[in-house]
């Protein structure tokens, strides 16, 4: 029976009926071949995705033109000799009953500084706030060159067999995105001056596309239905756009938020709400009489189908969650609910793919494909330690047919996930360890909890397996900090076993020592005697280094509005019984009414003596989820 009706229930766009409500926004991949054609291993991406269920694609950014490059590895549809390559692809997705549409795209001043690019255009000489340089101002004559090549990309498009287009108008984005936001657009000719001028390009791109490609062919546009800025488009300006793209031709709206600059105002962070953007798409939905859709941390089956039943939406882009199971659609379909592989909402399949690395994903080592192939030779496999990286290698190395025992001396698996998973917003990563405790239970893995891997056990009983040795990792602890008064480390607060007093003093402001900032500080910064104070000491110049986007940003902020403490360039150099003294800008500064020291200075492997096990997890090298999954999953695959 399908516990989702709502979001299974076909729909008319334009005049295209798509099998069911669950799209799949575009997510750049990185996997695209040389000089941005259409890959092997791009059609497999997006087959997977429509043999899982998936309604209808819209790919990643693709080009119009081929001076500006948005991202090295995205794709692009400028001249015909990409028609081919499309057309390939179209086929692999339509096989399976989906549909695909490209985003078409110019980056403008947002382009990537390649070598050789000329200088980045814009609607005025405003850029982003990192711009090294001011863009310069694209003409009128430019501007109807720019029209006629985004309606004959969209009529390659469906030459190649492809259903439709996507314009991409959002997040004060690129070209098109730039002209309609007051933010970028400070021209005053016909294409300025107004939120008519500022829509008037939009509007001749979707004339142009209908010109070229008839009314047969499906034309989305995506807006930010609020950017959530000041001085940007609000919620007002957006229903009276959306009328004028309805009136237009436009045969249905995708409805985002937010701008790519505002960081997690467009795509949120982690652990904040589902359907981050639903309010918007209800409110366009009222005004307009074409389908709109809504994105935004939509991750589950439940959350969407809500969203469409109760009005907030006719569609459900979901991104994520499909890069993160290829199968969710049809496993959702089936209520398989505890078989989808979790969407963590944690974004690092976005940012290796801005390094130039392909998309991944912390849950899904095999985000191109969900094969497991069997092993040629079957073996006996011992996993020692239940935390991710042991799962996920008991797991594959059942899922290949070995005979697979997993070993965990405490009491429940999972590892130091469950402790990663206390702080706020950090509660999806429960979901994890219920999926791959669930998934070990359904196959044949022998599970023993309480049972620590002795050298005796490794000379006798498991002489004859393959082992694999997952022991974790252990807080940094430095004697010379231990003779404070009240001395704890993060995983103790984490995991229940202390509690610190109303004064803290945390030393690391890396990504557990914030996290745990964030727990122990007051909800709300009012005062109140009862709260906390506490204070982070970070030597270097920067919180949580080597990390970015909207987890980071959101972070920072909420304990800055907590009244965190926060001092930088702060380095330890002594504690005693009562103070803790550090340097700071060529000075020492002493805390002399601390009540709690509390370590997080990092972790260090703990290591495994026996040379004969493959050492996997944070056991070979401290890192974080994605890498102890990632390394478990390519041990197992190679056995």
């Amino acid at each position: 029976m399908n516990r989702y009706p709502s979001l299974f229930e076909p729909i008319q766009i334009g005049k295209t009926v798509v099998k069911n409500r669950i799209f799949m926004p575009p997510v750049s991949t990185n996997l695209c071949a040389k000089n941005h054609y259409i890959s092997d291993a791009l059609i497999e991406h997006y087959a997977s995705r429509a043999k899982g269920g998936v309604g209808l694609i819209i790919t990643e950014v693709t080009t119009v033109e081929p001076v500006y490059t948005y991202l090295p590895g995205d794709i692009s549809i400028c001249d015909d000799s990409y028609i081919d390559g499309w057309k390939k692809l179209a086929d692999a997705v339509h096989q399976y009953g989906c549909k695909i549409m490209p985003q078409l795209f110019h980056p403008a001043y947002m382009a990537f500084p390649l070598p050789g690019t000329p200088q980045l255009i814009a609607p005025s000489h405003v850029g982003p706030y990192y711009a090294k340089s001011a863009p310069r101002v694209v003409t009128i004559e430019e501007i109807h060159e720019l029209v006629k090549q985004f309606g004959q990309a969209a009529k390659r498009a469906q030459i190649a067999g492809c259903d439709g287009v996507e314009v991409h108008a959002a997040h004060a984005h690129g070209l098109l995105g730039g002209f309609l936001t007051p933010l970028y657009n400070k021209r005053y000719d016909e294409y300025g001056g107004d939120i008519n001028g500022r829509l008037r390009i939009v509007l001749e791109v979707i004339e142009e596309i209908r010109k070229q490609c008839g009314d047969d062919f499906i034309i989305d546009v995506r807006i930010s239905g609020d950017e959530y800025s000041d001085g940007g488009l609000n919620i007002n300006d957006m229903i009276y756009v959306c009328k004028q793209l309805e009136k237009a031709g436009v045969d249905f709206i995708h409805c985002s938020g937010g701008n790519t600059i505002k960081r997690a105002s467009s795509m949120p962070a982690p652990g904040t709400k589902q359907g981050s953007h639903c309010l918007l798409s209800e409110e366009i939905k009222k005004y307009i009489h074409i389908p709109v859709s809504t994105v935004g941390r939509i991750n589950e089956a439940w959350i969407a189908n809500e969203l469409i039943e109760n009005g907030k939406a006719d569609i459900c882009m979901m991104g994520r969650a499909n890069l993160c199971d290829s199968e969710f659609a049809q496993k959702s379909f089936e209520g398989r609910i505890d078989e989808i592989r979790p969407c963590i909402g944690c974004g690092r399949c976005l940012t290796g793919v801005m390094f130039g690395k392909p998309v991944g994903c912390t849950v899904n080592p095999s985000v191109e494909s969900n094969k497991i192939e069997p092993a040629k030779e079957k073996k006996k496999v011992l996993v020692i330690g239940a935390g991710p990286a042991g799962m996920e290698a008991a797991y594959v190395c059942a899922k290949r047919g070995h005979e697979v025992v997993l070993c965990e001396k405490s009491n429940e698996m999972g590892g130091l996930l469950r402790l990663a998973s206390v702080p706020i917003a950090k509660q999806d990563l429960a979901k994890v360890i219920k999926f791959m405790v669930t998934r070990l239970k359904k196959i044949n893995v022998d599970i023993r909890l309480n049972c620590e891997v002795t050298h005796e056990m490794l000379e006798n009983e498991f002489k004859d397996y393959v082992v694999l040795g997952t022991t974790g990792a252990e807080p940094k602890i430095f004697d010379a900090f231990m003779s404070f008064k009240d001395t704890m480390t993060a995983d103790d607060i984490l995991a229940g076993r202390k509690v610190p007093g109303k004064n803290i003093v945390i030393i690391g402001g890396g990504s557990v020592g914030c996290e745990t900032a964030d727990y122990l500080a007051p909800l709300v910064n009012d005062l109140f005697p009862a709260n906390r104070n506490v204070t982070i000491l970070e030597m270097t110049n920067a919180l949580i280094t080597g990390e970015g986007g909207a987890a980071k940003s959101v972070l920072t902020r909420r304990l800055m509005e907590k009244g965190v403490h926060i001092e930088l360039n702060a380095k330890v150099i002594r504690v005693d019984q009562d103070t803790i003294v550090y340097s700071q800008k060529g000075k020492e500064v002493v805390i002399d009414d601390a009540d709690s020291l509390v370590l997080a200075m990092g972790y260090v492997p703990v290591p495994i003596e026996n040379e004969g096990i493959i050492q996997i997890g944070d056991c070979d090298k401290v890192g974080n989820l994605k890498d102890a999954i990632g390394s478990a999953y390519e041990a197992s695959i190679r056995l």
